[in-house]
C-alpha cells in the first residue's frame, strides 16, 4: 500500500484524499440518517401495533367467558379493530382461531412469544410471515384460558428503509464524485504555480539563464518565487563572471602564444646548430606550444558560447564538396568519402565551424579510434546525415551522453591511439552543432564492426543566424 502511495502523483493523492474524505463523510451521514429512520419508523409501528393489540385484546376480553362457544368467535373478531396490515389471532382454551388463516396462523408465533405469554407476559417480537416483515404482540387474556397474538406487517416501514438506502447509496456516490472533482480542481489550482516553477527550472538547467518567474499573488508562494529569481540571477552572475574570466584569461595568453610561437619558429629555423638533445627538447616544447594553442583557441571559442556573444555567420553551402574540401585539406585526406548521390545539395551553416566539427571528428578519429573509416553523408528527411567511423574500441553506452562534456575524453581516452587532448573537442563539436539547431550523437558502426560512429544531422533549411544558441 505504501509503494502504491507513492508511485501516486501529488495531483492524484490530493484528488484521491478529497474522494475518501467526501465517501467517509457521505457514508457517515447515509448510515447516521438510515438508523435514525429505522428506529424512528420501526419504535412508531411497534407503538401504535402495541396500542392497537392492547385495545383489541380488552374487547376480547370483555366478551370472552368459559361458555363462549366457537360461533360465537366470529362476533368477538367483528368487534376488533382491524387494519390492512393488521392479522388477529386468538387462542382459547385448545383451539386456534385466526382472521387470516393463509397469512398468520398459530404455526408462525415463535415459541419463545408463546412462552412469554403462557407464563403470563405481554410481549412482542420481530419476525417474518413468509417473505414479509411483522411485528407479533401477544398479550394474555386474565379470567380464561385464552391469549391473543396480532401481527402487524412492516413491509411497508421495509420498503420506505430500501428506497431511502437507494437514495442514501446515489447521494453518497454522487458525494464521492464531487469531493473527487473538487479535490482534482483544488489540486490543479494548487499545483499550478509548481509547475511554472517546473518548467522554468526546466529552462535554467537548458541554458536559459534568463529565466525568471513572475511573482504570484499569493504571500507564500511570492516568496518562493523570489527565492528563485534570486538563485537564478545568481546563477548567471556567476556564469557570466566565470565566461568573461575565462574569455579574459584566454584573450591575455595570446600575446605570450604569439610570443612563444615567434621565438620557437626562430629556433626551429637554427635546428640545425643545436645538439641532439637540444633538438629533442625544441620538439617537446614544439608540440606542448602547438597543444596549448590550441587549448586556448578552443577555450576562447566556448567561452564566447558561455557569454552568449556565439553567432553564426551562415552561407549557402554545397555539402558534399564542402566536406571533402575539408577532408583534403586536414592531415587525413585520404579519408574515404561515402555520399551516394548527394551532389549539388546545398544547406546554409557557418564554414568555419561546420569545418571545425568535420576537421575535430576526423581528429578525434585518429587519435582515439584507430583511424578513420569512412566519413559518410546521406540525406535524412529535410536533415543532413554526417557520420564519422573509426576502427577503435568504440564508446560504450554508459559515456555516451558524458563524452561531449567538457574536459570529458572518457575511459578510454588514455589508451586509444598515442594522442592525448584536452577533451574540449567533442564540447566545442556539439556546440557548433546547437548552433546550427543540429544533434549529435554517438553509436556504435553500421556494419557491426568494432569502433565508434560519430553522428551529426543538421537541417537542410535556413539556420537561425540572429546570434542565439541553440541546444
Amino acid at each position: 500500500m505504501r509503494s502504491f502511495w507513492a508511485r501516486l502523483g501529488l495531483r492524484a493523492r490530493i484528488t484521491l484524499l478529497f474522494a475518501l474524505g467526501g465517501l467517509l463523510l457521505s457514508v457517515s451521514i447515509a448510515v447516521s440518517t438510515l438508523t435514525i429512520a429505522r428506529q424512528n419508523l420501526v419504535n412508531d409501528r411497534e407503538d401504535r401495533s402495541l396500542a392497537v393489540g392492547l385495545r383489541n385484546a380488552d374487547r376480547v376480553a370483555s366478551r370472552l367467558t368459559e361458555e363462549t362457544d366457537p360461533e360465537a368467535l366470529a362476533v368477538v373478531f367483528d368487534s376488533l379493530t382491524i387494519t390492512d396490515r393488521s392479522l388477529p389471532l386468538l387462542r382459547f382454551n385448545e383451539s386456534w382461531t385466526a382472521g387470516t388463516p393463509l397469512v398468520f396462523s398459530e404455526d408462525n408465533v415463535p415459541e419463545a412469544l408463546v412462552d412469554q405469554v403462557q407464563a403470563g407476559f405481554a410481549a412482542r417480537i420481530r419476525t417474518r410471515l413468509g417473505d414479509k416483515p411483522a411485528i407479533v404482540t401477544g398479550i394474555p387474556i386474565p379470567g380464561v384460558d385464552a391469549a391473543y397474538y396480532e401481527a402487524a406487517l412492516t413491509n411497508d416501514v421495509e420498503e420506505i428503509l430500501n428506497t431511502l438506502t437507494i437514495i442514501m447509496t446515489i447521494a453518497a456516490a454522487a458525494s464521492t464524485m464531487l469531493a473527487a472533482s473538487l479535490g482534482s480542481w483544488a489540486s490543479r489550482r494548487t499545483l499550478t504555480p509548481l509547475a511554472d516553477f517546473r518548467e522554468a527550472a526546466e529552462s535554467l538547467a537548458a541554458g536559459e539563464l534568463d529565466t525568471r518567474l513572475t511573482p504570484p499573488a499569493d504571500a507564500d508562494l511570492a516568496s518562493l518565487s523570489a527565492s528563485f529569481n534570486g538563485m537564478a540571477q545568481s546563477l548567471e552572475d556567476r556564469i557570466s563572471r566565470d565566461g568573461r574570466f575565462a574569455s579574459e584569461v584566454s584573450h591575455e595568453l595570446r600575446s605570450p602564444l604569439m610570443t612563444l610561437n615567434a621565438s620557437i619558429e626562430v629556433l626551429n629555423n637554427s635546428r640545425d646548430d643545436f645538439s641532439s638533445r637540444n633538438q629533442t627538447a625544441l620538439d617537446l616544447l614544439t608540440d606542448d606550444v602547438d597543444r596549448f594553442t590550441i587549448l586556448v583557441q578552443d577555450l576562447l571559442e566556448i567561452s564566447r558560447y558561455d557569454v552568449g556573444t556565439a553567432s553564426l555567420d551562415a552561407e549557402p553551402l554545397d555539402v558534399v564538396e564542402f566536406v571533402r574540401q575539408v577532408v583534403a585539406h586536414s592531415p587525413y585526406p585520404d579519408a574515404r568519402i561515402d555520399a551516394r548521390d548527394l551532389e549539388y545539395l546545398m544547406i546554409q551553416g557557418d564554414k568555419r565551424r561546420l569545418a571545425q566539427v568535420v576537421a575535430n571528428l576526423l581528429d578525434n578519429a585518429a587519435k582515439y579510434g584507430a583511424g578513420q573509416t569512412r566519413v559518410e553523408l546521406r540525406d535524412r528527411d529535410g536533415w543532413i546525415l554526417l557520420a564519422v567511423e573509426d576502427e577503435g574500441p568504440g564508446v560504450s553506452p554508459d559515456e555516451r551522453n558524458i563524452i561531449f562534456d567538457r574536459f570529458s575524453r572518457g575511459s578510454a581516452g588514455g589508451r586509444r591511439g598515442a594522442g592525448s587532448g584536452s577533451g574540449l573537442g567533442l564540447s566545442l563539436i556539439a556546440e557548433h552543432v546547437g548552433l546550427h539547431s543540429g544533434q549529435i550523437w554517438v553509436e556504435d558502426r553500421s556494419d557491426g564492426a568494432s569502433g565508434a560512429r560519430f553522428v551529426v544531422m543538421l537541417p537542410v533549411g535556413e539556420s537561425d543566424d540572429s546570434g542565439e544558441e541553440y541546444a
